[in-house]
């Protein structure tokens, strides 16, 4: 479609299917009704409910001071679309311009809006998985069973994994006062996010509330008694622990095997999609009639060297879900790019922990306020002479100001004579990242791919 006549006739009368019932997925649809978009609007979920809120899930759903049918997405407007909800997409036809379902059906577009997001990763061995008391955290019936299970007062809750989400979760069993034991396998907690000098100070909390934190292990095994319910778990340095509830905390798979073999852009990484939210085929060419948003997608970021940054970010979701709405429906020369600097929080263990840019890019640190001891602080990132990143513990009101330092690439160290340094004016530091080879517990952004300017890379063809 091409030509002022046919976007007419695709904003009067078209047909735009949206897989992925979630905040990505609800803003977009709002967002084209907004933009006048009057044809047919198709929204396909694999879950049984409507779009529903996820952070909550980890927080006060497992206080037991929320109910997880309760995190219901606010409308905007009214939608006037077809749900097709509880039923999965399972493939994907672009020459036809058709999503199959999992129960057969085959829906056609003229726009397809992929915003199928993450699940969370399982535990490994499914034998141990299946044990009664083993969960993951990602859906709505995922915080609902945890929730349960937390206020029935269980023993020990053993938690794998000190990302975000597992830190979350230690932070609300011990809220609850239920004995915790957190085990990690790098160094700290949160490194893979914001590196070491800032996980020390996330250990440190963790272990001031109470949490046995166990970090540089493995988990070996899980084990089960007669009845198949869970009763220990067995570490890589010997130690075993009892416990009767475990929770697997170790990020998050891309939800993509549905595209396979749909010639898409598309595997364990993400999809691959330019500024404008247009995904890419196989060959690297980009689509005119699919777009993507929201944590499935990938793509280039002019601030960060045209990295393919994949972000698990509330925020980017929604400013994601907006831009590819609105360039769906645009001539080319009226599109625009999504140049949303990433932003993450997090509340645990009695801090609100905030962070812009992309600390994990950054090769340095720089405490600029508060001090590290306090635990109300702001780190700055460094990454070649420039900011790329800052988090704030308690202390987000700084965050704007180092967001502006991003957006216009300044120099890093900052020079301030006019903040609240202290006066022993901290020198920068190793920021202590993990070796990018070894999988930790994830950051919340994940870079894939290089800058264009790059001509270090060397490419060969398989074949």
């Amino acid at each position: 479609m091409s030509g002022d006549g046919s976007l007419e006739w695709l904003r009067r009368e078209g047909r735009i299917v949206v897989v992925g019932a979630s905040l990505a997925g609800l803003r977009a649809a709002e967002t084209l009704r907004e933009k006048g978009f009057a044809g047919s609007l198709t929204m396909i979920g694999d879950e049984p409910y409507e779009p529903y809120d996820r952070p909550p899930l980890s927080k006060q759903v497992l206080l037991g001071v929320a109910t997880a049918d309760g995190t219901a997405l606010p409308r905007r407007r009214a939608l006037d679309a077809t749900w097709r909800l509880g039923v999965a997409a399972t493939g994907l036809d672009m020459a036809a311009g058709r999503v199959r379902l999992a129960d057969g059906d085959e829906v056609p577009y003229d726009r397809l809006l992929i915003a199928t997001g993450v699940r969370a990763r399982p535990w490994p061995r499914p034998e141990e998985a299946e044990l009664d008391g083993v969960f993951v955290l990602r859906t709505r019936d995922d915080s609902t069973a945890l929730a349960r299970r937390l206020a029935e007062g269980p023993k020990r809750v053993f938690v794998i994994g000190a990302g975000f989400t597992g830190s979350e979760i230690a932070s609300a069993c011990r809220e609850r006062g239920l004995a915790v034991t957190v085990a990690e396998r790098a160094a700290a907690p949160l490194v893979g996010a914001l590196g070491g000098v800032v996980g020390a100070v996330a250990a440190e909390l963790q272990r001031e509330h109470g949490v046995d934190l166990r970090c540089g292990v493995m988990v070996t095994a899980l084990e089960g008694d007669a009845a198949g319910r869970v009763r220990a778990a067995h570490l890589s340095d010997g130690a075993t622990i009892e416990t009767d509830v475990v929770v697997v905390s170790l990020g998050a798979t891309r939800n993509t095997e549905w595209l396979a073999g749909s010639g898409l852009g598309a595997g364990p990484r993400g999809i691959a999609c330019d500024a404008g939210c247009r995904a890419f085929d196989i060959r690297g060419i980009v689509t005119d009639d699919i777009y993507v948003a929201g944590d499935v997608a990938r793509s280039p970021h002019p601030l960060f060297g045209y990295q393919f940054l994949s972000l698990e970010h509330w925020g980017n979701a929604v400013s994601q879900a907006e831009i590819a709405a609105h360039n769906m429906l645009s001539e080319s020369a009226d599109r625009i790019p999504h140049m949303w600097v990433p932003a993450f929080w997090s509340s645990q263990f009695g801090v609100n922990i905030k962070s812009v840019g992309v600390p994990s890019m950054g090769t340095e640190i720089v405490v600029a306020q508060g001090s590290l001891t306090d635990r109300r602080f702001v780190g700055v990132y460094g990454y070649q002479g420039r900011v790329i990143g800052a988090v704030a513990f308690d202390h987000a009101r700084w965050l704007p100001f180092y967001q502006e330092l991003i957006e216009t690439t300044a120099p890093f160290p900052p020079p301030f004579p006019m903040v609240d340094r202290r006066p022993d004016g901290q020198r920068p530091m190793d920021a202590d990242f993990p070796d990018p080879s070894v999988p930790t517990h994830g950051p919340t952004v994940t870079l894939s791919g290089y800058s264009p300017a790059d001509r270090r890379m060397t490419f060969t063809p398989a074949h």
